[in-house]
């Protein structure tokens, strides 16, 4: 028997505006993790959302990400940033080292809304559900796909209960003079 090993840098990598995602160990090499390199440009949102058969583990290597993971006492549909939980919770800027984990049914976002790209390691049990959906996404925001919707209809499909948008909003780049 033999385990994986993947240097830096490598792995198979879906990259768009939106997402650059570089998949580290999937169901294909046995593992019923799913792990990933996701790096995540500036004005990148993932919205506020919920999966009810699965967890995720989040680790920021690099940069800055707001990180939300708790229920509010009141759940908006237009934005995330300002939810508290009952506990006091709030939604907090982490950067290097700082991890996340979301067990089924606890709503939670990211966020960089920094100038910078952020780059963490993401995990999801069980595999290979975030494999074929960070596949399928692919399509849509290479715009291989031009069906209405279809963010949506894909998230139906990959148990994504969406709470707030996806956003990609990028910082201006156009300076003036």
């Amino acid at each position: 028997m033999s385990g994986l090993i993947v240097p830096s840098g490598q792995g198979r990598k879906l990259i768009t505006k939106m997402q650059e995602i570089t998949f580290k160990a999937t169901a294909a090499d046995g593992s019923a993790v799913s792990c990933f390199e996701v790096m995540v440009p500036p004005g990148f949102d993932v919205g506020a959302h919920t999966h009810q058969h699965s967890q995720e583990f989040f680790y920021v290597l690099e940069g800055e990400l707001d990180l939300l993971a708790f229920e509010p006492v009141t759940r908006t549909d237009a934005d995330w940033q300002d939810w508290e939980s009952t506990a006091g919770d709030r939604v907090v800027r982490a950067g290097p080292g700082s991890c996340m984990f979301v067990p089924s049914g606890c709503p939670h976002a990211f966020r960089n809304a920094t100038a910078e790209p952020a780059r963490m390691l993401f995990q999801s049990y069980p595999s290979p559900d975030h494999e074929h959906y960070f596949e399928e996404i692919y399509e849509v925001f290479s715009g291989r796909s031009s069906e209405p919707d279809a963010v949506q209809k894909l998230r139906e499909r990959y148990d994504i209960d969406q709470i707030t948008p996806l956003r990609f909003e990028p910082p201006s780049t156009s300076h003036s003079q």
